[in-house]
């Protein structure tokens, strides 16, 4: 898998730490998957899931 290298500031370091130690994984584990949700891999956009969802309801005008 290649590296990169991003510069962040400090605080967004600090941040990323909590969260992974919270979640029990590694600092780069929790940006791989934030890179994934932001990719929208493995799932569908909100407007795709959204889509359709009050086509039975009856209290809405069509």
């Amino acid at each position: 898998m290649p590296r990169i290298l991003a510069d962040l500031p400090e605080e967004d370091i600090r941040w990323l730490d909590r969260l992974a130690a919270e979640q029990g994984k590694s600092r780069a584990s929790v940006l791989r998957e934030a890179v994934s949700a932001f990719r929208g891999e493995g799932r569908s956009s909100w407007i795709d899931r959204g889509f359709g969802l009050w086509k039975d309801r009856s209290d809405l005008p069509l």
